[in-house]
């Protein structure tokens, strides 16, 4: 009679040699470390392109942000035009009895607002005819071109570590000397154009350089400088509208001569259309911005300044130098924004609010469009389709054109809070949850 085998389990059988009883004893282990392992999870399956793409649509990115920031202002705004409107909030004295009412009111009264904003900015589907077809957009890209400069002289000097808040005051003076030319010089139609724009672009320069150069010389901050040369440049303004041979003398109010019209832009869609070629110039000015800032040896050291002065320096890179010159280049695009309100369909003379608010506005575009070049642009696209859409929701829909400027308040503060923006809608990178995720997993 046999003895039991304890490593085979088997009181019958023995193993055949030495090493298969190792082996079976090896084995057992083997079973008991797998049976107390942690079990390693499935691999997961590859996500696919259209998970990828609505994982990276709902991820914290720029775009993302900037798009929850407008809907956010227009969310707020419809707020607004709710509580601005006495017969839609005496609808909800009476909204546990009837609520139908308050909502159905509601949804009227902002319904139609947007709707009169998009018709007066985009497209109006009942228009009839070419001229009304077009005419929405017209008056967009007209209010566009001004603000693509000032935006873009803001966004360079804050690439390169200055906050520039001249904009305006560099504007004013380009506006003066571009109205100054165009009815003071007797030149053929189109030198007298260009002529006049870079006279207004000279003057936006000049008004840069200043700030500019008491930064490199002196430390002086370009804040404070800027702002008072903002003043400076709109009592200039009041006070050469009413010299002699400028002021209209047709006229006694404080308004100038008008621009001869061989200095304005040409119209791009007809004479009914205000539109013109002032926003060919803006893209190619944009175009210009980006390819300064990423390409050229001057952009690189902006950057650099920018960024951190101290390092710059130790590189060989001449600090005061690239103030001025980033300066005077931000002035001489402020300068273009402020010759495109004469020389332009916006006005053609000379007034006190002839510049209006182009140059602070442009401060929010740049922030708006994360002072990048092309974001400069849409951003401006975007202030100026509210400022047409502005018009025709006042007089169509009764709403106050201040609530446009609130729009874009709105819209500057929501996207100068990215996180707020992120804690209302939830957003997470998708690249750090996956990260997250997979530590979680222990892989």
């Amino acid at each position: 009679m046999s003895n039991p085998n304890p490593a085979s389990g088997s009181p019958d059988k023995e193993p055949a040699t030495a090493a298969q009883a190792a082996q079976a004893a090896a084995g057992g282990v083997d079973r008991v470390a797998t049976a107390t392992a942690p079990k390693r999870p499935a691999q997961e399956p590859r996500p696919s392109l259209g998970r990828l793409f609505l994982d990276n649509l709902w991820a914290a990115n720029t775009v993302t942000v900037t798009v929850l920031a407008v809907l956010l202002a227009m969310l707020v705004g419809a707020v607004l035009i709710i509580v601005s409107d006495p017969d839609v909030l005496a609808t909800y004295g009476y909204i546990t009895a009837r609520p139908s009412d308050a909502l159905n009111s509601s949804w009227t009264v902002v319904s139609e607002a947007y709707a009169n904003l998009f018709k007066g900015a985009i497209f109006d589907p009942e228009a009839t005819g070419f001229t009304a077809a077009l005419s929405p957009i017209s008056e967009t890209l007209t209010y566009t071109a001004p603000l693509v400069f000032t935006g873009l002289s803001v966004a360079l000097a804050f690439r390169g570590g200055l906050f520039n808040i001249g904009a305006q005051g560099q504007a004013t003076i380009g506006v003066i000397l571009a109205a100054l030319a165009g009815f003071l010089l007797p030149l053929p139609p189109v030198l007298h154009l260009l002529v006049a724009v870079l006279a207004g672009a000279a003057g936006g320069a000049l008004w840069g350089f200043v700030p500019g150069i008491l930064k490199a010389r002196t430390g002086a901050h370009e804040v404070i400088n800027t702002i008072m040369l903002n003043y400076v440049a709109l009592y200039f303004l009041s006070w050469i509208i009413i010299q002699s041979g400028v002021q209209n003398p047709n006229r006694a109010d404080a308004i100038s001569r008008p621009v001869d019209s061989s200095a304005q832009f040409p119209r791009l869609l007809g004479d009914n259309l205000r539109v013109h070629a002032g926003i060919l110039l803006a893209v190619l000015a944009t175009w210009f911005v980006a390819w300064l800032l990423n390409r050229s040896t001057f952009g690189f050291e902006l950057r650099a300044v920018g960024a951190n002065p101290d390092a710059a320096r130790t590189a060989g890179i001449s600090v005061p130098r690239t103030y001025v010159l980033m300066m005077t280049i931000a002035g001489l695009l402020a300068g273009l924004g402020g010759s495109q309100m004469v020389l332009g369909s916006t006005a053609n003379a000379l007034t006190p609010l002839v510049v209006a608010q182009i140059g602070f506005d442009g401060i929010l575009v740049a922030l708006l469009g994360r002072v990048k070049p092309w974001g400069v642009l849409l951003a401006a696209l975007l202030f100026g389709a509210l400022q047409a859409g502005g018009n025709r929701m006042q007089g169509y829909a009764g709403i106050s054109l201040e609530l446009v400027t609130v729009l874009q308040a709105l819209i500057v503060i929501f996207i100068a809070a990215p996180a707020l923006v992120k804690a209302i809608f939830q957003l997470r990178a998708a690249r750090a949850a996956r990260l997250q995720t997979s530590l979680a997993k222990g892989w």
